[in-house]
């Protein structure tokens, strides 16, 4: 399912270990990957699927609703990741999220990574199969 799509691991690797906030793209999953590395004595960091957002101002938007006693962040960085979820593993960019939140001390969170690596990969299964099945697609042939 990979293709041949040049990605800078080093430099996402990089975006990951320093950005507050991020989100990743996928090609076959619909939703957005969001984490928002930000925390306070009350909130701990974020790392939560998200629907689309129409627009940036639409995701700062959600973002606030989301996080409403943090103010908002100067930007979002957006990784767009043509790539299978499993490559975000062998690439060590889920480590990298992974660790980023560990290093902060939130095992729960750490913990909610997991689940959601569970949770993307499931949905990658399911639109796959849902291709192959032409389940809300539109084959390009006939049965």
């Amino acid at each position: 399912m990979d293709n041949d799509f040049f990605l800078d691991y080093d430099e996402i690797i990089k975006t990951v270990r320093t950005a507050d906030v991020v989100t990743f793209r996928f090609v076959i999953v619909g939703k957005r990957l969001l984490i928002d590395n930000r925390s306070s004595e009350i909130d701990p960091p974020l790392i939560k699927l998200v629907p689309r957002a129409t627009s940036i101002e639409g995701r700062f938007r959600s973002l606030k609703q989301l996080r409403p006693r943090f103010k908002l962040p100067d930007k979002i960085n957006a990784i767009w990741w043509p790539k299978s979820v499993q490559s975000m593993v062998e690439h060590e960019v889920w480590d990298a999220i992974v660790q980023r939140i560990a290093d902060g001390g939130f095992v729960k969170i750490v913990r909610d990574c997991e689940e959601v690596l569970d949770e993307l990969r499931r949905l990658e299964r399911q639109e796959v199969h849902n291709a192959i099945t032409a389940k809300e697609y539109q084959a390009l042939w006939e049965k």
